[in-house]
Protein backbone atom coordinates (compact mmCIF):
# COMPACT_ATOMS: atom_id res chain seq x y z
CA UNK A 1 0.00 0.00 0.00
CA UNK A 2 1.35 3.49 -0.94
CA UNK A 3 2.49 6.02 1.60
CA UNK A 4 0.18 8.47 2.69
CA UNK A 5 0.63 11.80 3.80
CA UNK A 6 -1.61 15.09 5.59
CA UNK A 7 0.23 17.29 2.90
CA UNK A 8 2.22 17.49 -0.78
CA UNK A 9 4.15 19.53 -2.21
CA UNK A 10 4.24 19.04 -5.72
CA UNK A 11 6.50 19.98 -8.70
CA UNK A 12 8.77 21.99 -6.52
CA UNK A 13 12.55 22.36 -6.97
CA UNK A 14 13.63 21.56 -3.58
CA UNK A 15 16.93 22.57 -2.18
CA UNK A 16 18.65 20.90 0.36
CA UNK A 17 21.40 18.81 1.50
CA UNK A 18 21.46 16.90 -1.92
CA UNK A 19 21.47 20.03 -3.97
CA UNK A 20 18.01 20.93 -6.41
CA UNK A 21 16.35 19.17 -7.95
CA UNK A 22 12.49 18.87 -8.62
CA UNK A 23 10.86 16.88 -5.93
CA UNK A 24 7.55 15.94 -3.79
CA UNK A 25 7.44 16.64 -0.03
CA UNK A 26 5.41 14.74 2.14
CA UNK A 27 4.29 15.87 5.33
CA UNK A 28 3.09 14.24 8.03
CA UNK A 29 1.77 15.64 11.66
CA UNK A 30 3.79 18.59 11.25
CA UNK A 31 7.41 16.74 10.22
CA UNK A 32 8.84 16.14 6.97
CA UNK A 33 7.50 12.22 6.32
CA UNK A 34 8.96 11.54 2.87
CA UNK A 35 10.54 13.32 -0.21
CA UNK A 36 10.43 12.11 -3.69
CA UNK A 37 7.76 11.57 -6.73
CA UNK A 38 3.88 10.85 -5.46
CA UNK A 39 1.64 10.48 -6.40
CA UNK A 40 -1.75 13.59 -5.30
CA UNK A 41 -4.71 10.98 -3.92
CA UNK A 42 -1.21 10.10 -1.59
CA UNK A 43 -2.19 13.06 0.41
CA UNK A 44 -5.29 14.56 1.85
CA UNK A 45 -4.06 17.83 0.87
CA UNK A 46 -1.69 18.69 -2.14
CA UNK A 47 -0.14 22.04 -3.23
CA UNK A 48 1.37 22.62 -6.96
CA UNK A 49 4.94 23.89 -6.33
CA UNK A 50 5.75 23.81 -10.52
CA UNK A 51 8.34 26.40 -11.45
CA UNK A 52 8.83 27.50 -7.79
CA UNK A 53 11.55 26.86 -5.33
CA UNK A 54 11.33 25.14 -1.93
CA UNK A 55 13.93 26.64 0.45
CA UNK A 56 14.33 25.17 4.30
CA UNK A 57 12.08 27.58 6.30
CA UNK A 58 14.24 30.91 6.81
CA UNK A 59 15.04 31.19 10.79
CA UNK A 60 15.57 35.40 11.68
CA UNK A 61 17.74 35.29 14.41
CA UNK A 62 17.41 38.54 15.33
CA UNK A 63 14.29 41.07 15.63
CA UNK A 64 12.90 43.48 17.69
CA UNK A 65 9.25 43.05 17.91
CA UNK A 66 8.90 45.39 21.11
CA UNK A 67 6.14 43.66 22.96
CA UNK A 68 5.62 44.27 25.67
CA UNK A 69 5.74 48.07 26.08
CA UNK A 70 5.95 49.57 22.81
CA UNK A 71 3.35 47.45 21.39
CA UNK A 72 2.44 51.51 19.43
CA UNK A 73 5.70 50.52 17.50
CA UNK A 74 5.13 46.82 17.02
CA UNK A 75 3.77 43.94 18.96
CA UNK A 76 4.18 39.81 18.54
CA UNK A 77 1.34 39.01 16.50
CA UNK A 78 2.13 42.06 13.86
CA UNK A 79 5.84 41.30 13.69
CA UNK A 80 5.29 37.45 12.88
CA UNK A 81 2.94 38.63 10.44
CA UNK A 82 4.97 40.43 8.56
CA UNK A 83 7.83 37.60 9.11
CA UNK A 84 5.64 35.10 7.57
CA UNK A 85 4.48 37.46 4.68
CA UNK A 86 7.54 37.89 4.02
CA UNK A 87 8.96 34.05 4.12
CA UNK A 88 10.04 33.92 7.04
CA UNK A 89 9.29 30.90 9.44
CA UNK A 90 10.82 31.03 12.99
CA UNK A 91 12.48 34.15 14.80
CA UNK A 92 14.82 35.09 17.67
CA UNK A 93 13.56 37.90 19.66
CA UNK A 94 15.40 40.41 21.70
CA UNK A 95 15.67 41.43 25.28
CA UNK A 96 15.09 45.33 24.99
CA UNK A 97 11.83 45.09 25.89
CA UNK A 98 9.85 47.15 28.47
CA UNK A 99 10.20 45.19 31.21
CA UNK A 100 13.45 43.95 29.97
CA UNK A 101 13.31 40.30 29.24
CA UNK A 102 16.05 39.26 32.19
CA UNK A 103 14.16 37.12 34.18
CA UNK A 104 12.32 33.87 33.87
CA UNK A 105 8.79 35.67 34.46
CA UNK A 106 9.46 37.95 31.95
CA UNK A 107 10.41 35.20 29.35
CA UNK A 108 7.09 33.16 31.03
CA UNK A 109 5.35 36.45 30.26
CA UNK A 110 6.76 36.43 26.70
CA UNK A 111 5.80 32.69 25.88
CA UNK A 112 2.28 33.17 26.63
CA UNK A 113 1.71 36.47 24.86
CA UNK A 114 3.05 34.44 21.70
CA UNK A 115 1.09 31.49 22.07
CA UNK A 116 -1.85 31.87 20.26
CA UNK A 117 -1.04 34.69 18.63
CA UNK A 118 2.13 34.62 16.77
CA UNK A 119 2.31 33.29 13.38
CA UNK A 120 5.80 32.12 12.96
CA UNK A 121 7.70 29.67 15.55
CA UNK A 122 9.68 31.93 18.10
CA UNK A 123 12.30 32.09 20.60
CA UNK A 124 13.02 34.80 23.17
CA UNK A 125 16.97 35.97 24.17
CA UNK A 126 17.19 36.62 28.21
CA UNK A 127 19.24 39.81 28.49
CA UNK A 128 22.38 39.00 30.46
CA UNK A 129 22.96 42.03 32.69
CA UNK A 130 25.47 42.86 35.91
CA UNK A 131 22.22 41.94 38.13
CA UNK A 132 21.31 38.45 36.87
CA UNK A 133 24.58 36.47 36.34
CA UNK A 134 23.65 34.45 38.81
CA UNK A 135 20.74 33.42 37.04
CA UNK A 136 22.06 32.88 33.62
CA UNK A 137 22.77 29.21 33.94
CA UNK A 138 19.42 28.59 34.44
CA UNK A 139 17.92 31.68 31.99
CA UNK A 140 19.61 30.07 29.02
CA UNK A 141 18.22 26.57 29.41
CA UNK A 142 14.60 27.18 29.82
CA UNK A 143 12.07 26.42 26.71
CA UNK A 144 12.06 29.03 24.29
CA UNK A 145 15.15 30.97 25.36
CA UNK A 146 16.83 31.06 22.66
CA UNK A 147 20.32 32.08 24.86
CA UNK A 148 22.19 34.87 26.35
CA UNK A 149 22.06 38.43 24.84
CA UNK A 150 24.35 41.00 25.62
CA UNK A 151 24.72 45.02 24.30
CA UNK A 152 28.18 45.48 25.14
CA UNK A 153 27.65 49.00 23.79
CA UNK A 154 24.19 50.96 24.30
CA UNK A 155 21.75 50.65 21.33
CA UNK A 156 18.15 51.09 21.91
CA UNK A 157 16.62 50.36 25.71
CA UNK A 158 18.52 50.33 28.93
CA UNK A 159 20.48 46.66 28.49
CA UNK A 160 24.43 47.78 29.01
CA UNK A 161 27.53 46.22 30.05
CA UNK A 162 30.18 48.07 29.01
CA UNK A 163 33.14 47.07 31.20
CA UNK A 164 34.95 44.06 30.96
CA UNK A 165 34.68 42.37 34.37
CA UNK A 166 30.93 42.60 33.65
CA UNK A 167 31.23 40.57 30.02
CA UNK A 168 33.60 38.14 32.13
CA UNK A 169 31.43 37.20 34.43
CA UNK A 170 28.30 36.74 32.29
CA UNK A 171 30.81 34.34 29.79
CA UNK A 172 32.38 32.79 33.33
CA UNK A 173 29.06 31.20 33.68
CA UNK A 174 27.31 30.64 30.72
CA UNK A 175 26.70 27.37 28.70
CA UNK A 176 25.70 27.86 25.37
CA UNK A 177 26.84 30.57 22.59
CA UNK A 178 25.81 33.94 24.23
CA UNK A 179 24.91 36.96 20.81
CA UNK A 180 26.83 40.30 21.81
CA UNK A 181 26.00 43.84 20.21
CA UNK A 182 29.57 45.15 19.96
CA UNK A 183 30.36 48.82 19.95
CA UNK A 184 32.81 50.44 22.93
CA UNK A 185 31.07 52.39 24.93
CA UNK A 186 33.46 54.73 26.39
CA UNK A 187 34.53 55.80 22.56
CA UNK A 188 30.93 56.49 21.39
CA UNK A 189 30.81 58.48 24.82
CA UNK A 190 33.68 60.62 23.75
CA UNK A 191 32.75 60.66 20.28
CA UNK A 192 28.83 62.33 21.34
CA UNK A 193 29.94 65.97 19.89
CA UNK A 194 30.60 63.97 16.66
CA UNK A 195 26.41 64.29 15.89
CA UNK A 196 25.95 67.30 13.89
CA UNK A 197 22.17 67.74 14.39
CA UNK A 198 19.92 67.41 11.32
CA UNK A 199 22.71 65.27 9.75
CA UNK A 200 21.89 61.40 10.21
CA UNK A 201 25.33 60.96 8.14
CA UNK A 202 27.28 61.70 10.75
CA UNK A 203 26.11 58.42 12.67
CA UNK A 204 28.13 56.50 10.94
CA UNK A 205 31.15 59.56 11.84
CA UNK A 206 29.93 59.32 15.95
CA UNK A 207 29.91 55.13 16.03
CA UNK A 208 32.69 54.61 13.74
CA UNK A 209 34.70 51.17 12.62
CA UNK A 210 37.46 51.56 15.75
CA UNK A 211 34.38 51.71 18.41
CA UNK A 212 33.25 48.25 17.05
CA UNK A 213 36.20 46.44 16.18
CA UNK A 214 37.72 47.46 19.90
CA UNK A 215 34.36 45.67 21.38
CA UNK A 216 34.49 43.03 19.61
CA UNK A 217 38.13 42.67 19.78
CA UNK A 218 37.84 43.32 23.75
CA UNK A 219 35.12 40.31 23.58
CA UNK A 220 36.86 37.77 21.33
CA UNK A 221 39.92 38.36 23.80
CA UNK A 222 37.65 37.47 27.12
CA UNK A 223 35.78 34.51 25.37
CA UNK A 224 38.57 32.87 24.79
CA UNK A 225 40.36 33.46 27.92
CA UNK A 226 37.32 31.70 29.53
CA UNK A 227 36.92 29.17 27.06
CA UNK A 228 33.25 29.97 25.90
CA UNK A 229 31.65 30.79 22.31
CA UNK A 230 30.00 34.06 21.14
CA UNK A 231 27.83 35.37 18.14
CA UNK A 232 28.70 38.53 17.17
CA UNK A 233 25.88 40.65 15.89
CA UNK A 234 25.27 42.95 12.82
CA UNK A 235 29.62 42.94 11.77
CA UNK A 236 29.85 46.51 9.77
CA UNK A 237 32.99 47.03 9.33
CA UNK A 238 35.90 45.76 7.11
CA UNK A 239 37.80 45.94 10.13
CA UNK A 240 35.88 43.61 12.40
CA UNK A 241 35.47 41.11 9.72
CA UNK A 242 39.36 41.08 8.67
CA UNK A 243 39.78 40.33 12.75
CA UNK A 244 37.04 37.97 12.69
CA UNK A 245 38.62 35.87 9.98
CA UNK A 246 40.91 34.51 12.45
CA UNK A 247 38.68 33.57 15.13
CA UNK A 248 36.03 31.34 13.99
CA UNK A 249 37.28 28.91 16.64
CA UNK A 250 35.30 31.11 19.27
CA UNK A 251 32.99 33.12 17.09
CA UNK A 252 30.35 32.91 14.87
CA UNK A 253 29.24 36.18 13.06
CA UNK A 254 25.87 37.27 11.48
CA UNK A 255 25.44 40.24 8.83
CA UNK A 256 22.09 41.88 8.28
CA UNK A 257 21.04 42.11 4.87
CA UNK A 258 20.80 46.15 5.05
CA UNK A 259 24.73 46.60 5.88
CA UNK A 260 24.99 44.45 2.07
CA UNK A 261 22.49 46.10 0.39
CA UNK A 262 23.05 49.64 1.57
CA UNK A 263 25.92 52.31 2.15
CA UNK A 264 26.66 55.72 3.65
CA UNK A 265 25.16 57.57 0.15
CA UNK A 266 21.78 56.19 1.33
CA UNK A 267 21.68 59.20 3.97
CA UNK A 268 21.46 61.89 1.37
CA UNK A 269 18.13 60.62 0.25
CA UNK A 270 16.58 58.45 3.34
CA UNK A 271 18.11 60.31 6.23
CA UNK A 272 17.31 58.71 9.47
CA UNK A 273 15.24 55.99 7.73
CA UNK A 274 18.65 54.02 7.28
CA UNK A 275 19.76 55.22 10.92
CA UNK A 276 20.92 51.89 12.53
CA UNK A 277 23.32 50.93 15.58
CA UNK A 278 25.55 49.94 14.31
CA UNK A 279 25.36 52.49 11.44
CA UNK A 280 25.30 51.71 7.74
CA UNK A 281 29.32 52.93 6.64
CA UNK A 282 31.11 53.76 3.43
CA UNK A 283 30.94 51.35 0.22
CA UNK A 284 34.53 49.97 1.40
CA UNK A 285 32.88 48.45 4.61
CA UNK A 286 29.99 46.95 2.67
CA UNK A 287 32.72 45.38 0.05
CA UNK A 288 34.26 44.25 3.12
CA UNK A 289 31.10 42.58 4.36
CA UNK A 290 29.98 40.89 0.62
CA UNK A 291 34.32 39.15 1.19
CA UNK A 292 33.58 38.47 4.58
CA UNK A 293 30.36 35.71 3.55
CA UNK A 294 32.05 35.05 -0.01
CA UNK A 295 34.73 32.87 2.27
CA UNK A 296 32.65 31.69 4.70
CA UNK A 297 33.79 33.79 7.63
CA UNK A 298 30.07 35.10 7.94
CA UNK A 299 27.82 32.48 9.24
CA UNK A 300 24.19 33.75 9.38
CA UNK A 301 21.84 36.64 7.78
CA UNK A 302 19.79 38.62 10.95
CA UNK A 303 17.04 41.27 9.94
CA UNK A 304 17.68 43.03 12.88
CA UNK A 305 14.16 44.41 12.54
CA UNK A 306 14.07 47.52 14.89
CA UNK A 307 10.46 49.30 14.36
CA UNK A 308 9.85 53.13 15.01
CA UNK A 309 7.22 54.80 13.53
CA UNK A 310 7.40 57.45 10.93
CA UNK A 311 6.58 60.07 13.82
CA UNK A 312 9.49 58.76 15.43
CA UNK A 313 12.12 58.92 12.80
CA UNK A 314 11.39 62.00 11.26
CA UNK A 315 12.41 63.75 14.96
CA UNK A 316 15.78 65.54 13.80
CA UNK A 317 18.67 63.91 13.99
CA UNK A 318 20.23 62.66 16.86
CA UNK A 319 16.79 62.87 18.30
CA UNK A 320 15.64 60.21 15.86
CA UNK A 321 15.65 56.89 16.93
CA UNK A 322 17.95 53.90 15.26
CA UNK A 323 16.18 51.11 13.33
CA UNK A 324 14.39 49.89 10.90
CA UNK A 325 11.61 47.37 9.74
CA UNK A 326 13.67 44.32 8.20
CA UNK A 327 11.97 40.67 9.21
CA UNK A 328 9.83 40.87 5.84
CA UNK A 329 11.73 42.04 3.50
CA UNK A 330 14.78 39.79 4.16
CA UNK A 331 14.21 37.09 1.27
CA UNK A 332 13.53 39.08 -1.44
CA UNK A 333 16.02 41.57 -1.01
CA UNK A 334 18.58 38.55 -0.58
CA UNK A 335 16.99 36.77 -3.39
CA UNK A 336 17.38 40.19 -5.69
CA UNK A 337 21.34 39.58 -4.43
CA UNK A 338 21.38 35.88 -6.00
CA UNK A 339 19.46 36.96 -9.21
CA UNK A 340 22.18 39.67 -9.19
CA UNK A 341 25.24 37.03 -8.84
CA UNK A 342 26.08 38.14 -5.81
CA UNK A 343 25.41 34.66 -4.15
CA UNK A 344 24.08 31.16 -4.65
CA UNK A 345 20.88 30.51 -3.67
CA UNK A 346 22.96 27.77 -1.68
CA UNK A 347 24.95 30.14 -0.28
CA UNK A 348 21.30 31.75 0.75
CA UNK A 349 20.08 28.80 2.51
CA UNK A 350 23.51 28.38 4.21
CA UNK A 351 22.71 31.73 5.99
CA UNK A 352 19.15 31.59 6.03
CA UNK A 353 18.36 28.34 7.63
CA UNK A 354 21.29 26.09 8.10
CA UNK A 355 23.22 28.17 9.54
CA UNK A 356 21.16 29.35 12.46
CA UNK A 357 20.07 25.81 13.17
CA UNK A 358 24.07 24.72 13.10
CA UNK A 359 25.32 27.63 15.14
CA UNK A 360 22.87 27.68 17.73
CA UNK A 361 22.21 23.72 18.29
CA UNK A 362 18.13 24.43 16.72
CA UNK A 363 16.54 20.67 16.99
CA UNK A 364 15.03 19.52 14.03
CA UNK A 365 14.89 22.80 11.93
CA UNK A 366 17.22 24.20 9.79
CA UNK A 367 17.19 21.37 6.40
CA UNK A 368 14.87 19.77 4.31
CA UNK A 369 15.13 15.82 5.86
CA UNK A 370 12.75 13.11 6.79
CA UNK A 371 12.25 13.42 10.28
CA UNK A 372 12.56 17.49 10.40
CA UNK A 373 10.39 19.76 10.42
CA UNK A 374 8.10 20.61 7.88
CA UNK A 375 8.93 24.97 8.25
CA UNK A 376 9.34 26.06 4.21
CA UNK A 377 10.01 28.92 2.68
CA UNK A 378 8.54 28.66 -1.30
CA UNK A 379 9.92 31.50 -3.68
CA UNK A 380 9.52 32.26 -7.35
CA UNK A 381 13.60 33.51 -8.43
CA UNK A 382 12.08 34.85 -11.42
CA UNK A 383 8.99 37.21 -10.37
CA UNK A 384 10.00 41.32 -10.38
CA UNK A 385 8.35 42.89 -8.20
CA UNK A 386 8.37 46.43 -6.77
CA UNK A 387 8.61 46.80 -2.60
CA UNK A 388 6.49 49.28 -1.48
CA UNK A 389 4.93 50.86 1.94
CA UNK A 390 1.75 49.31 1.42
CA UNK A 391 3.02 45.50 1.85
CA UNK A 392 4.35 45.86 4.85
CA UNK A 393 2.60 43.88 7.60
CA UNK A 394 4.72 46.01 10.69
CA UNK A 395 2.73 48.14 12.91
CA UNK A 396 5.49 50.33 11.64
CA UNK A 397 3.99 50.42 7.98
CA UNK A 398 7.37 51.26 6.16
CA UNK A 399 10.07 50.12 4.72
CA UNK A 400 13.27 51.94 3.51
CA UNK A 401 13.27 49.73 0.31
CA UNK A 402 10.11 51.52 -0.40
CA UNK A 403 9.79 51.84 -4.60
CA UNK A 404 12.71 49.30 -5.34
CA UNK A 405 12.50 46.62 -7.51
CA UNK A 406 13.71 42.84 -6.87
CA UNK A 407 13.78 39.41 -9.02
CA UNK A 408 12.69 36.80 -6.57
CA UNK A 409 9.56 36.70 -3.97
CA UNK A 410 8.38 34.55 -1.24
CA UNK A 411 5.29 32.88 -2.58
CA UNK A 412 4.57 30.53 0.16
CA UNK A 413 5.68 30.07 4.11
CA UNK A 414 4.66 26.60 5.73
CA UNK A 415 5.34 26.16 9.49
CA UNK A 416 5.18 22.52 10.73
CA UNK A 417 2.89 21.58 8.00
CA UNK A 418 0.40 24.31 8.16
CA UNK A 419 0.58 26.88 5.13
CA UNK A 420 0.03 30.16 6.79
CA UNK A 421 1.16 32.44 3.71
CA UNK A 422 0.32 32.14 0.09
CA UNK A 423 0.73 34.50 -2.69
CA UNK A 424 0.51 37.53 -0.25
CA UNK A 425 -2.38 36.27 2.21
CA UNK A 426 -2.42 34.89 5.42
CA UNK A 427 -4.07 31.20 5.16
CA UNK A 428 -4.08 30.17 8.30
CA UNK A 429 -4.50 30.93 12.22
CA UNK A 430 -1.56 31.85 14.35
CA UNK A 431 0.24 28.43 15.51
CA UNK A 432 3.28 29.74 16.33
CA UNK A 433 5.47 26.97 19.18
CA UNK A 434 8.53 27.37 20.65
CA UNK A 435 11.89 26.79 18.68
CA UNK A 436 13.55 24.29 20.08
CA UNK A 437 17.44 23.40 21.04
CA UNK A 438 19.53 20.45 21.41
CA UNK A 439 21.31 21.39 24.46
CA UNK A 440 17.96 22.44 26.58
CA UNK A 441 16.65 19.23 25.45
CA UNK A 442 19.93 17.06 26.72
CA UNK A 443 18.69 18.96 30.04
CA UNK A 444 15.82 17.49 30.18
Amino acid sequence: MPETFDLLLKGGTVVNQDGAAVRDIGVTDGRIAGIGSFAPEQAGQSVDCTGLHILPGVIDTQVHFREPGLEHKEDLESGSRAAVMGGVTAVFEMPNTNPLTTSGDALADKLRRATARMHCDFAFFVGGTHDNVKDLPELEMLPGSAGIKVFIGSSTGSLLVADDPGVRAILKVIRRRAAFHCEHEPRLAERRELRVPGDASSHPVWRDEIAALTATHRLVTLAKEEGKRVHVLHVTSAEEMEYLRGVKDVATVEVTPHHLTMDAGWYATHGSLVQMNPPVREARHRTALWQGLAEGVVDVLGSDHAPHTLEEKAKPYPDSPSGMTGVQTLVPTMLNHVAEGRLSLARFVDLSSAGPARIFNIATKGRIAVGYDADFTVVDLKRRVTIRNEWIASKAGWTPYDGMEVTGWPVGTFVRGHRVMWEGELTAPSQGAPVRFMEALAKG
